[in-house]
């Protein structure tokens, strides 16, 4: 499959990069953005997958997040792909901003218009891990994966529904509950329809309820002061609960003071390189 560079720039001694490919799943162009570590220059690295939150495209996190300097000195190539299918031409994909451009939610939508294209799901855990292995020096067997918010609830499903697909999987100020918050019942409706029970394979904390997988060590930072924490949107109470029951470690740490923004990522960010550092090159 052909990757056009869209742009490149030396970083901590690696090179940060943007690739444009016509996506299978999604039925559009789409870009993702690569950080190659200079250990990537003379041998195969383990991949962490970071998955951003509503409204962001690949470049939020590979100009705010400050994940370069961990991943050059780890050797870990990190790649960031946008949040939704892009220029579609559906009706009512821009109109808001929790739903539809931007807001892909990570599932495979059923209902239309959305079915065709907005299969976030599938191309987060199946065409982009092929298109990374065959063109970069990643090793396939090592793969993690985090987020933030709505990209904090995908990395979180990806792990839970894949039993060991991933060696770990962390999350900043993840959507935990979404059948049970506005932001995912909105999403959810749209893009999966009425049948409540087919939301229940996109919710983490429903996931965590039945996982029998390998052992998956969880870390989740969540800012104290998060706006979106108090109004109910992330819920992490309830996924904690589910992981305590089903006896699946999580390392929870709500952070004084801290919002919901990518200050609160960049003041984080090495302590989850470091967290999937332990798993990848191991």
């Amino acid at each position: 499959m052909a990757l056009t560079q869209v742009s490149s720039n030396k970083c901590c001694d690696g090179y940060q990069k943007v690739f444009e490919h016509d996506s299978s799943e999604l039925k559009c162009k789409m870009k993702f953005a690569i950080y190659l570590p200079p250990k990537a220059e003379s041998s195969k690295c383990p991949v962490l997958y970071w998955l951003s939150g509503l409204t962001c495209t690949e470049q939020n996190f590979i100009t705010k997040a400050g994940s370069q300097q961990a991943a050059s000195e780890h050797g870990i190539i990190i790649v960031a792909p946008d949040t939704s299918p892009r220029g579609c031409n559906i009706e009512g994909e821009e109109e808001s901003w929790d739903f539809g451009t931007g807001a892909g939610f990570y599932v495979n939508a059923t209902q239309e218009p959305w079915k065709t294209n907005y299969r976030m799901y599938s191309y987060v855990t199946e065409e982009l891990p092929r298109l990374i292995n065959s063109n970069f020096p990643a090793d396939p067997e090592k793969m993690s994966i985090s987020g933030h918010s709505m990209g904090g609830h995908g990395a979180l499903i990806c792990a839970l529904k894949n039993p060991g697909k991933y060696k770990s999987v962390s999350a900043f100020a993840p959507i935990c509950n979404p059948i049970q918050c506005a932001w995912g019942q909105k999403a959810f409706s749209g893009y999966l329809g009425p049948d409540k029970s087919t939301w229940e394979l996109y919710d983490a904390t429903v996931l965590a309820e039945s996982y029998s997988g390998p052992e998956l060590d969880i870390l989740i930072d969540q800012g104290r002061d998060d706006q979106f924490l108090s109004a109910s949107q992330l819920l992490p109470d309830n996924l904690i609960a589910a992981c305590s029951k089903k006896k699946i470690p999580v390392v929870f740490r709500l952070q004084q003071g801290y919002d919901h923004s990518y200050h609160f990522i960049f003041s984080f960010i090495n302590d989850h390189i470091k967290h999937h550092a332990k798993y990848l090159n191991a």
